[in-house]
């Protein structure tokens, strides 16, 4: 633009005239740099971007640089980017990975094109080698870095310091940073550590004339791969004079649940003018207080709801004031509020039940266990006082059982305590703040009374107070492994301090019986013989499993008898035993087995002799008799949980010739009556045994 003056004599004007030169495409693009060379990794991945160095044209305008072309290849494409300033520069993008061992180097030709009609070309050539050993370049993080500094920052000024990685290891991650494409302006203005990464100032900025600069870093390793960022760098006017703050009322601490209440009262100021002097207060967003304007530049600060102590009982209070300038010079102001406690919160339990276990025959006042309730109060709001409330069971004594200590929640036993009596009882806990009024809240307190091993067995079977022992018939023909009773007894305690085992502790001829020690069954240990004594007393000991165990023993009477086919009556002779009375348990049990065992042998009896009839109605030959009068009174059968003491009467059918056989033995074995009749000849066969209930010896 020519700017020049026209002076008319006759008559006397004066004008002013501008001549604009309007340009024209005379000038082609111009690289700075015609080769080019490029270190690329072979590791690169697609769509990597490689920024080149671009070309120059001194047209403007559409007669400037409009696009660059790259030569064909199967590598590479160039893509035309616009940097703030408006100048467009080159950028190589990777189309596909490369492979050095396949194609080690390549040479483009990157063409500059302006706008211009005809169109002007500028050429340069890039060399692109493609890099094996060192495959990681550095990066930056972040890639864009935005800065503001003052206009009247001094030469030196650190302006920001750059950072980029290179996760190789060695010589290949020793990184130097340099300026970038950088125009003679920005060389002038800022420079770069190398080692470093620190740009500073070099000369005076000045807002007036440039507002911002975009400076391009390059991150180089030793292995000449490099990384790219930019970093924006914004001159701001110099605004010099920060807000002010004065406070006229202030409340340090306010009550909770108290509705909008005001907290502080303060005016702001600024020395500042025009913008620079303009100021915005505000607080932080995520706290219940809200600022209210009164007047000009006087504020109210005031609680926006109810406030909880138990959810918050401090809050810290950022009053900021800031002006308009740029850049914005802002004042805090921290002001810290206190909230005061109301008994609003009941003590809360740690558990809405508790369960504690004490081991039966403790010592009186045993500390059992401890219940703990909190209260979110503060202060005597907080305090707690625990109470036993009255029980749920009018029927449990509570006073008697335990108590509680008001201040900590602890409970004690206040006496000793029975399992077999009590197991377990329940009961409940209060705790009160002392408030006003006061609040409590309750919990259920279940206590389980655990088990010692303190009852002895306790023989159910055989009877040890009866006014005359009860003898037990052995045949003398029994096999070996035969059952001849079994001793039954119990323990009032529980768990494994029940759990029973039986041994025999003295005998009149060892090794004849022997004790099953899980069930107490006493069983022959080998064959019977002529020579073995007709009478034995078997001492047997009960021992539970607790710890220490306790025991107790039984004393059974033995008769061997060379038979059952004839009615026998024992008269053992009785020993004197003091009779203790048994405990009403034990007698209710006994009670409960003799009615049991009494109808289970009437129902036996009936059902035998019912098929005796049938069977004696049926037979063909010969008739079978059975012997009239009672069964003798001994002969009885205790099932359930008592001792087997099995005997049994037997009837045999025999033909007319057979008076000369004899029967030594006869064997009880599995009864299955079909309504069959024994044949004419006495003979054992597969069905014999299951027919007619006995084997022959």
């Amino acid at each position: 633009m020519l700017r020049f003056q026209v002076l008319l004599e006759n008559p006397l004007e004066f004008f002013q005239a501008e001549l604009q030169v309007i340009d024209i495409n005379d000038h082609a693009p111009v690289f700075m740099d015609r080769d080019m060379l490029l270190k690329i990794s072979e590791s690169s991945p697609p769509g990597t971007k490689f920024p080149l160095k671009n070309a120059q044209d001194m047209d403007v305008g559409r007669n400037n640089i409009e696009n660059y072309i790259i030569s064909p290849n199967s590598y590479f494409r160039v893509l035309t980017r616009k940097r703030s300033d408006g100048r467009k520069y080159p950028e190589l993008v990777l189309n596909k990975v490369l492979d050095r061992e396949e194609e080690p180097e390549l040479r483009l030709t990157l063409t500059a094109q302006d706008g211009g009609s005809p169109p002007r070309f500028g050429t340069a050539q890039v060399y692109i080698e493609v890099v094996d050993i060192n495959d990681n370049a550095p990066e930056f993080e972040p890639p864009f870095y935005t800065v503001q500094i003052p206009e009247d920052s001094s030469i030196g000024y650190l302006i920001v310091k750059v950072s980029a990685t290179d996760i190789d290891i060695g010589v290949n991650r020793e990184i130097s940073y340099s300026l970038f494409q950088a125009s003679e302006e920005i060389s002038k203005t800022f420079e770069i550590n190398a080692m470093t990464g620190e740009i500073r100032l070099k000369r005076q900025l000045d807002f007036e004339t440039t507002q911002s600069y975009e400076v391009n870093i390059e991150a180089r390793d030793t292995g000449s791969l490099s990384g790219k960022c930019t970093v924006l760098i914004q001159v701001m006017d110099v605004n010099d004079n920060a807000p002010e703050v004065t406070m006229s009322a202030l409340t340090r601490q306010i009550p909770e649940n108290s509705p909008e209440t005001v907290v502080a009262v303060f005016s702001v100021s600024d020395l500042d003018s025009e913008e620079n002097g303009k100021i915005s207060c505000y607080i932080q967003d995520d706290l219940p207080f809200f600022l209210k304007s009164s007047m000009e530049n006087f504020y109210t600060l005031v609680t926006e709801r109810p406030l909880d102590r138990e959810t918050r009982a401090e809050y810290n209070v950022s009053i900021t004031v800031t002006d308009l300038g740029t850049p914005r010079l802002k004042t805090e102001h921290n002001i810290t509020v206190l909230v005061a406690d109301v008994n609003d919160n009941a003590p809360a339990f740690t558990q809405t039940s508790y369960t504690l276990s004490v081991r039966e025959n403790n010592s009186p006042a045993l500390h059992i266990g401890t219940v703990r309730a909190t209260d979110r109060d503060a202060g005597a709001n907080a305090q707690v006082t625990y109470s036993l409330l009255p029980p749920l069971d009018p029927q449990v004594p509570l006073a008697s059982l335990v108590s509680i200590n008001p201040d900590n929640g602890h409970l004690f036993a206040l006496r000793s305590l029975d399992y077999e009596a009590l197991r377990a009882f329940e009961f409940r806990v209060g705790a009160a703040d002392r408030g006003s009024p006061a609040l409590s809240s309750q919990a259920l307190v279940r206590v389980l009374v655990a088990d010692d091993n303190d009852n002895a067995p306790f023989v159910l079977y055989p009877l040890q107070n009866a006014s005359a022992p009860c003898t037990e018939l052995v045949p003398r023909a029994a096999e070996a492994g035969y059952l001849v009773t079994k001793v039954v007894a119990v323990d009032g305690d529980s768990g494994q301090n029940a759990w029973l085992s039986y041994q025999l502790l003295k005998a009149t001829e060892p090794g004849l019986f022997r004790v099953w020690a899980h069930n107490g069954e006493v069983r022959t240990a080998r064959l019977l013989s002529e020579r073995d004594a007709a009478k034995h007393r078997l001492v047997v000991l009960v021992k539970d499993n607790g710890e220490p165990p306790l025991s107790a023993s039984v004393t059974l009477h033995l008769l061997l008898v060379d038979g059952f086919s004839q009615p026998y009556l024992p008269a053992p002779e009785a020993e004197a035993a003091d009779a203790a009375p048994a405990a009403p348990l034990t007698v209710y049990l006994v009670v409960a087995l003799v009615s049991v065992s009494s109808l289970f042998l009437f129902s036996v009896l009936v059902f035998i002799a019912v098929r005796l009839c049938r069977r004696g109605g049926a037979a063909s030959v010969g008739r079978c008799s059975v012997p009239e009068g009672p069964f003798p009174g001994h002969l009885v059968d205790v099932s359930g949980t008592g001792t087997l003491s099995q005997s049994y009467q037997y009837e045999v059918c025999l033909k007319g010739d057979s008076g000369t056989s004899e029967f030594k033995f006869l064997k009880p074995v599995v009864t299955n009556f079909q309504g069959h009749s024994p044949g004419p000849d006495i003979e054992e066969t597969p069905n014999f045994r299951k027919d007619f209930g006995f084997s022959i010896q």
